[in-house]
């Protein structure tokens, strides 16, 4: 296995245009993972460690430009405000150790249905900055998962940042897991509400193939918000109106049995999940008039 250290940027997408099977690692804590357990035995480990601009992030009049390896550490003590949603997903990354070095660059390239940020990025609907010596785009983070464990980037490119949409309403985030840290979601959940939007979006992890969004609970119950006045008279929602949603994010899983967990339970956990941060997130709008406040972030 050879070992390259580019010291720029520049340096690094040169590195990954001659070498497009090197395996970037940055915060380490997937890739080290896979290598140590034999999972993975890549020929060339492209090391970004030294690429500084990966761990800056620029907060804009409308969203936040994050730098690809910018620990999740960082995140909470500094973005709670603009990315509540991902700041409280932030929170239930493994021990302060692993948060002090991964970031979001690793969880999407990896790409694993479980990794616990997709929920958040996909509730706020972010977008990946990609990058390669041809040019840069900007891949839409419904456009990102193409598998399990497989994203959209090209064999040249590189993950520099991820655009996220600043909150202009209440973000929640939900995760069950086998112990309250250190651990892989069972399954998670993330809820964004979008005011200026009149609209709502899903992220789940952890229960289908790949992250996803449950869309016909999205499409219900924007259609029941709009409809009902909902956003201009802060109505509460009703127990009728909540249990749909929740059973319209169960039907969106496709989960498997496995060792943290069976199918029956995370359809289940899920639905249990998107009827509380519902409830959490709608409560939170009524009473602050939109703000973003944070509740508790693990079911």
């Amino acid at each position: 296995m050879d070992f390259l250290r580019p010291a720029s940027w520049e340096e690094a997408l040169a590195a990954k245009a001659e070498h497009p099977t090197a395996v970037p690692i940055a915060g380490g804590t997937d890739v080290m993972v896979e290598i140590n357990f034999d999972h993975r035995r890549p020929e060339y480990l492209l090391d970004l460690n030294r690429v500084g601009d990966l761990y800056e992030w620029e907060v804009g009049a409308d969203s936040v430009r994050l730098g690809a390896s910018v620990p999740y550490t960082r995140i909470m003590e500094n973005l709670r405000g603009e990315l509540p949603g991902l700041s409280l997903a932030s929170h239930t990354v493994a021990s302060p150790q692993i948060r002090n070095r991964g970031g979001v660059g690793g969880n999407l390239g990896t790409a694993s249905p479980a990794g616990d940020a997709h929920p958040a990025l996909l509730a706020a609907g972010a977008e990946v900055e990609a990058e390669s010596v041809r040019g840069t785009r900007l891949i839409p983070i419904d456009e990102f998962y193409t598998g399990v464990k497989r994203n959209a980037l090209a064999p040249d490119e590189l993950i520099r940042a991820v655009h996220i949409k600043k909150a202009d309403g209440p973000q929640q985030y939900s995760k069950v897991g086998t112990r309250n840290a250190m651990v892989i979601a069972v399954c998670a959940f993330g809820l964004a509400l979008h005011p200026a939007t009149r609209t709502v979006r899903t992220g789940i992890g952890s229960a289908a193939p790949t992250p996803v969004r449950a869309k016909a609970a999205e499409e219900f119950l924007n259609a029941v918000l709009d409809e009902g006045g909902f956003w201009e008279n802060g109505k509460i929602i009703t127990p009728s109106v909540a249990k749909q949603f929740a059973d319209l994010c169960a039907a969106a899983c496709n989960p498997i049995d496995d060792v943290r967990g069976t199918a029956s339970y995370r359809r289940h956990a899920v639905g249990i999940m998107a009827r509380r941060t519902l409830t959490w997130t709608w409560e939170s709008y009524r009473g602050t008039g939109g703000r973003s406040i944070e509740k508790g972030s693990v079911a």
